[in-house]
């Protein structure tokens, strides 16, 4: 028989057992990879399925108001990416309409209940289709020109109808059995957010994928600058960060829960830079391919008059050429273990990245897996 504070503490262990046994598992995190072969074909081998969580194969198009494939290849690309499943059965597959060249003509497609009518309905033969599990919209941006394509000030509702009406298009499919994932991709700037309404976007969509990058180009601004910085650097005249962004985008309505921090696996290169604090936040010019892949900088910078340099406060690597003058800005191993401690901390839904074939050897992928996966 048990005395009475034996009792108690007896009570108490099958009440912590009781409430551990009943705790929702850990949230696994998101893993998401753009996929853009480009108009190639892909081949067995190419993408590692076991590090993804989900693939964005990029990018479908719309023509008179219809998503079409891209590409010749996108069919029998999908099918080799569909195959992925037998090895990795948790893996969704979607695909990712727009993007900033092939932007024009989401205005029109969005600006009547008939013209989005017409655009869901190829939306949801396309899945069927080629047995996809969602859409990624990537319109680059409403309300805005992007690359130059058309746009309205309507834009800012008629992209919270065309999401809203996806998601009762998904939603029905769902009831009839098949699950199918609704996603965009937003560009991280004020702007953004002030031409779309996020409060009631985020309700329709399973993610946000913050394009956490690009915060300096060469050719749009004047002088070099961190392309990805996690922290904001007190000597960057535009105070630009990924955890800034995510910051605005939490105030404008979506939960951490639905935001994927974009990282780049590509770096931006600039030429003329004078030999001051090593390249960073000089004047610099565009260089010819001003982008560079991660694969490219691993092959071709690192040991040849290239030295690597820290930011401390932004908590990102760059590159600077004294000879050659050139800045190069940049993601590495370093960065994204810091980038995926950031999304634990701050109970993100995880990471997505642009794009998969800047890492063909795996290294930055590997180091996000080995973050994001472990206990």
């Amino acid at each position: 028989m048990l005395r009475l504070p034996n009792l108690l503490l007896a009570l108490a262990l099958l009440t912590a057992v009781s409430c551990v046994a009943q705790s929702p598992p850990t949230r696994p995190f998101i893993i998401t990879g753009y996929v853009f072969p480009r108009g190639a074909a892909l081949t067995p081998g190419q993408v590692d399925a076991s590090k993804l969580t989900r693939i964005n194969y990029a990018f479908a198009n719309i023509q008179s108001g219809r998503m079409v494939p891209g590409y010749p290849t996108d069919a029998q690309n999908f099918a080799l990416l569909r195959s992925l499943r037998n090895t990795n059965p948790n893996l969704t597959l979607l695909v990712s309409v727009g993007g900033w060249l092939w932007s024009t003509n989401f205005s029109d497609v969005a600006l009547t209940r008939e013209s989005r009518a017409v655009f869901e309905d190829s939306v949801m033969q396309f899945l069927t289709r080629y047995d996809l599990d969602g859409l990624d919209i990537d319109w680059e941006y409403p309300g805005m020109p992007g690359s130059g394509h058309p746009f309205r000030s309507e834009d800012k509702q008629n992209f919270t109808s065309l999401l809203r009406e996806l998601r009762e298009r998904f939603d029905a499919s769902a009831r009839r059995g098949r699950r199918l994932y609704l996603t965009i991709a937003m560009g991280a700037s004020d702007e953004v957010i002030a031409n779309t309404e996020m409060q009631k976007v985020q309700r329709y969509v399973d993610t946000v994928n913050l394009m956490t990058y690009d915060y300096y180009e060469p050719g749009s601004e004047s002088i070099t600058g961190n392309h990805a910085p996690l922290f904001p650097d007190p000597a960057d005249p535009k105070a630009a960060s990924s955890a800034e962004t995510v910051r605005a985008f939490e105030k404008a309505g979506v939960p951490a829960e639905k935001i994927l921090l974009g990282v780049p696996f590509y770096g931006h290169e600039w030429g003329q830079v004078k030999d001051q604090n090593h390249g960073l936040f000089q004047v610099g010019k565009p260089v010819p391919g001003a982008d560079a892949s991660f694969n490219a900088i691993e092959s071709t910078m690192f040991g040849h008059g290239f030295a690597r340099y820290w930011d401390e406060a932004a908590k990102v690597p760059y590159l600077y050429n004294p000879q050659q003058k050139i800045f190069v800005s940049y993601e590495d191993s370093e960065s994204l273990k810091l980038k995926c401690q950031y999304i634990r901390a701050q109970k993100l839904a995880g990471i997505m990245f642009w794009e998969y074939f800047g890492d063909s050897n795996g290294t930055l992928l590997q180091t996000i897996n080995t973050e994001l996966r472990k206990p």
